[in-house]
């Protein structure tokens, strides 16, 4: 303990370690951590894991099997339980024995027994399915870990991010998450974005040099340290791991901040209908508490007190019946099922409450590439201005693509493969990684939409050239001139007419095209930035098919099928999207471009958002914002992306969607993961988590029915009867089966109609369904109360006035209760007729029917039955509730009709 007190430093010792490290060298650093530039051995992996701890920050509420067992067992319904049993100690005990009363073991032991195995059934339940839904949910999330790349004694490994310790060297590129606190010993144009820290979007320049300020507020502008939570965006980069865990400067943050994440739709409904039952539960339990004591009370009786902790008890066991425990239990076991389930059909769930917003998106966006296409980028073409093949344009772009050290994405990689094929026979193109040097580049962004390097060849780094490729208006707007036939012509608008004119019908062929730029760059330094490019000269174009995937058009039609539109949000040209869109079904009457999101106001863009299909040409935060205007007008929009461009708007949606091969801050921000990059994937997702929720629609519903019609019978019990209608212990014991049958919903199936579109959480429909079903169920009650109290138990031979006359009473509502419990289970999972046109699974029909049969036999078990105080009814009682129970479902069909007719849906 006390090594581990050593090493907990303040928030201001981390900010002073943080500048300290910061103007330390990259030797001093090996020193300090017992590093090296080959990395940390494996004997001191285990030292520094062991000093500094693992790279974990610490949750808040952490779900360890301690804190699992603490909530199974401790909670309202374990409490009440345990109430109950002092309360039959004192009654069934303590007051016999202080009355000198004889002590009967039978009568009294067993409800106390009983009560006590109610508490350990009921928290091993939870504890079995919280421990089941954490290990699912830690199984899913390791499906789709994030890692980083750490050099170890001179070996390169992948490796979790949690498993980064102190002095680790690690590798980074573009896309990549940083795993802890680092300083930069080594960097190449590396851009790091700062925006989860620091609130600003525009990246920040990192190097590999001593920080002189000594500004601890400012930790953040230290040029060469870079901190957990953080990405890169362009660029690479060597660093040596300096703070990690909650010793870094976002785990400090984390630590000051009580960070409580936004609530969807569905958490606060949930939260609402538990609220709603509780309060209804506050004032129902004292007013059945005094209704039933003055019922009982007789002041010429000295059991008076018993009789006003028999109310008392019965009180708490309507508590019971009316709190929603099984709730969380049963909504968490639906998801982790549904998340499970998924997982067998390649989706991966990373946040569990997630499920009902995949099911409720009604807008799906997402970028073309490799989702409607093959993601097999093919480089088709290499032409020169006048469309003529050019190995000269090529070469160029090779060695664009092959010396840039940001992310390689497909275009890049296409080129270079093309380069390969091709210098069997094209003599120029041989070896041309030997033949150049590197001097600088200028990276990508989003904003610039292209990317230079500067190359010499490697026996003259005076003759050096700057190498520019990106989107064809963006090469067009820096260069003055063009290049054919090797002539160098300076460019009018007739010349960029004809070139557009030539990049339009390669567009309308389906392929993308990059324009490619060069220059001489004579300059003695070997420092270049966005400034030097300009006065360019256009040497040709390079245009790449992706054609789309076979199975896109069945795809995006079963999207549509399931009340999904899709909509295309791309950075491409819009010729090229148009033609794509074509060929797989989705319309494209209209694109709205980038530059015209420019001139439209944020309300305005809220309104239209919906009548566009596509949207071309547009920035990554462009992608956000026309996110954000659909969902103002209360869609539930998902969107899918795999790049670091796709993150902003990834965070702004309901739905955040990746794929398993994406790059790691795309994979961070997802809320669901795909493990193969198929629209049929995503849909079959969708239609899983549909069923999830439909499940999970169907516990909420039939609680909030249940309970509400349970109110209004006990409420006219104890106004019509001078007995409690219900012992606690049969309260209890009944509300106990009653859950355990409801724990097989999440196994149920799920008719098609409830999948067929998208499934919005609406609180209000919950709400309806209660008012228009819960007094069905107390309809029935208040006529077996009154068939039982003035002619059926009298008629099974029970004296009027007589605890045996109350126990068949308790018995036959004891019995009635779980019968109609279970009808309206299988009436209310379908809007058909059960069991006729919509069948429930096997594993419902078991736990229904199971809980009917153990409620009804254990009035007939010799010594259950006197623990239960229940006693044997005859024929006649079974004859009434046959036809009470046909009467019950006659008037649900009737209702349901009705609702269904008035609301056009029943869940």
């Amino acid at each position: 303990m006390a090594k581990k007190k050593k090493n907990i430093s303040t928030n201001v010792n981390i900010k002073k370690n943080l500048v300290k490290y910061s103007q330390m060298s990259k030797e001093e650093l090996y020193e300090k951590f017992n590093s090296s530039s080959k990395g940390l051995t494996e004997k001191q992996i285990l030292i520094n894991r062991e000093k500094y701890g693992l790279n974990k920050l610490a949750k808040k509420g952490k779900n360890t099997i301690f804190h699992r067992l603490f909530h199974a067992f401790i909670n309202p319904f374990s409490i009440i339980l345990i109430v109950l049993i002092f309360i039959s100690l004192f009654t069934d005990i303590i007051i016999p024995f202080i009355n000198k009363e004889p002590f009967n073991a039978i009568e009294a032991l067993p409800t106390i027994i009983i009560i006590f195995l109610m508490v350990l059934i009921s928290g091993i339940l939870n504890f079995v399915n919280d421990s089941r839904s954490a290990a699912s949910a830690e199984k899913l999330v390791k499906m789709v870990q994030t890692t980083t790349r750490v050099e170890r004694d001179g070996t390169f490994y992948e490796i979790p991010l949690e498993q980064v310790v102190v002095g680790d060297i690690v590798n980074l590129a573009a896309g990549d998450i940083i795993p802890a606190d680092v300083r930069i010993i080594k960097a190449k144009d590396l851009f790091v974005s700062q925006s989860s820290l620091t609130g600003e979007s525009e990246a920040i320049e990192k190097f590999a040099i001593n920080f002189a300020n000594k500004n601890e507020a400012n930790i953040t502008d230290a040029t060469n340290l870079a901190f957990m939570g953080s990405n890169v965006v362009s660029g690479s980069a060597k660093a040596i791991v300096v703070v990690s865990g909650n010793n870094t400067y976002l785990g400090q943050i984390a630590q000051k901040v009580n960070e409580t994440p936004v609530k969807t739709d569905f958490e606060k409904g949930i939260k609402s209908v538990s609220w709603l039952l509780i309060k209804i539960m506050l004032v129902v339990v004292p007013l059945v508490f005094v209704i039933s004591g003055l019922n009982s009370w007789n002041p010429e009786q000295y059991k008076n007190a018993k009789n006003w902790l028999d109310s008392f008890a019965f009180a708490m066991s309507v508590a019971v019946g009316l709190t929603p425990e099984m709730l969380p239990m049963i909504v968490t076991s639906t998801l982790a099922k549904g998340a499970l389930s998924m997982s067998k059909k390649k989706t991966i769930v990373k946040n569990l409450n997630s499920i009902q917003n995949f099911g409720a998106m009604d807008i799906f966006c997402t970028d073309k590439t490799g989702t409607l296409t093959m993601d097999q980028v093919v480089l088709e073409r290499h032409l020169d201005v006048k469309g003529q093949e050019n190995c000269q344009v090529l070469k160029y772009g090779f060695l664009n693509s092959y010396y840039q050290t940001g992310l390689k994405n497909l275009l890049d990689i296409s080129i270079i493969n093309r380069t390969e094929e091709l210098s069997d026979v094209e003599i120029e193109l041989r070896n041309l990684e030997e033949k150049y040097i590197k001097i600088d580049e200028i990276p990508f962004d989003f904003q610039r939409k292209r990317m230079s390097v500067v190359v010499a060849p490697r026996d003259n780094k005076n003759d050096s050239e700057m190498i520019t490729k990106g989107a064809i208006e963006e090469i067009l707007s820096i260069c003055k001139y063009i290049q054919y036939e090797g002539e160098i012509k300076e460019i009018d608008d007739e010349i960029i007419n004809r070139v557009l004119k030539r990049v339009d019908k390669l567009n309308d062929e389906g392929m993308r095209v990059l324009g490619v730029a060069r220059k001489k760059s004579n300059y003695k330094n070997d420092k270049f930035n966005v400034q030097d490019e300009q006065e360019m000269i256009l040497i040709g174009y390079l245009a790449f098919l992706d054609p789309p995937k076979e199975s896109t058009l069945s795809a995006i039609k079963k999207l549509h099928d399931l009340g999904v539109n899709v909509k295309i949000l791309t950075g491409d040209n819009a010729r090229v999207t148009k033609t794509i869109c074509a060929k797989v079904g989705i319309p494209v009457e209209k694109i709205m471009l980038g530059k015209d999101l420019l001139e439209i106001s944020d309300k305005k863009l809220a309104e239209i958002a919906h009548e566009y299909d596509v949207y071309a040409k547009l920035s990554p935060d462009q992608k956000a914002r026309v996110i954000t205007a659909l969902r103002s007008k209360k869609h539930v929009v998902g969107y899918m992306g795999d790049g670091i461009n796709d993150a902003p708007a990834m965070k702004v949606a309901d739905v955040s969607i990746s794929v398993d091969t994406a790059v790691d801050i795309a994979k961070e921000t997802a809320n669901i993961i795909l493990l193969e990059k198929d629209l049929n994937v995503l849909a079959t997702g969708i239609v899983e988590g549909r069923k999830t929720y439909t499940n999970m629609n169907k516990y909420i519903k039939l609680t909030l029915s249940s309970n509400f019609g349970n109110i209004i019978s006990i409420v006219f019990a104890s106004f019509f009867l001078s007995f409690v209608p219900m012992m606690a212990i049969q309260i209890l014991f009944l509300n106990l089966i009653y859950d355990i049958s409801c724990a097989a919903i999440p196994w149920d199936k799920v008719d098609n109609k409830f999948i067929k579109e998208p499934r919005k959480w609406n609180s209000k429909s919950f709400y309806k369904f209660m008012l228009w079903f819960g007094p069905v169920s107390s309809l029935i009650d208040i006529l077996i109360f009154i068939i039982m109290r003035f002619w059926l138990i009298e008629y099974l031979g029970f004296k009027n006035g007589t605890i045996e006359f109350e126990s068949a009473f308790h018995t036959g509502w004891f019995i009635l209760s779980m019968w109609t419990q279970a009808i309206i289970i299988h009436f209310i999972r379908t809007e058909e007729i059960p069991f006729v046109k919509s069948f429930p699974s096997f594993m419902l029909i078991l736990a229904t029917f199971g809980a009917v049969f153990i409620a009804t036999i254990v009035a007939y078990i010799p010594g259950v039955n006197t623990a239960l105080k229940l006693v044997p009814l005859d024929g006649m009682f079974y004859l009434i509730l046959i036809m009470l129970s046909l009467l019950y479902i006659g008037l649900i069909l009737v209702i349901k009709k009705l609702f269904i007719k008035r609301y056009k849906n029943l869940l």
